[in-house]
């Protein structure tokens, strides 16, 4: 009988990181098949995964990553988590190894496969001594 009950607990604990999962995705590029239509006609085989290698190659400039609006204090700011939301925002975060902050971006992939990228609002976590 503890065995049986073991088992139904670990389902319903899946069931519910499974949930949260779910809820999770959400706001995803890869599951809004909407915003996906926006890129039908550029045969991408993972538009999400191309976006954020896009992003990441803003990282390669020598100093700060030119979309982060400040100067890095033990080192430069380079953007690290990327969460691609829809076909024209994204979510990021900074860090120079310390400190970090967060990013609202917007971008367009274009036809010939480039993309712009525009900040739209930023912040940067105060760290308490």
């Amino acid at each position: 009988v503890k065995l049986e009950e073991k088992v139904e607990q670990l389902q319903d604990s899946l069931q519910q990181v499974q949930m949260r999962f779910m809820d999770m995705q959400y706001f995803a590029l890869e599951n809004n098949d909407d915003a996906l239509a926006y890129y039908d006609h550029l045969n991408l085989e993972n538009p999400t995964r191309y976006i954020e290698d896009k992003l990441l190659e803003t990282n390669e400039r020598k100093g700060n990553n030119p979309l982060v609006p400040y100067e890095g204090m033990e080192g430069d700011f380079k953007i690290n988590k990327i969460k691609v939301l829809n076909h024209r925002w994204i979510v990021a975060d900074f860090s120079d190894g310390k400190y970090w902050g967060d990013l609202i971006i917007r971008y367009e992939l274009k036809d010939d496969l480039g993309v712009d990228f525009e900040l739209v609002d930023h912040l940067l976590y105060t760290r308490s001594q």
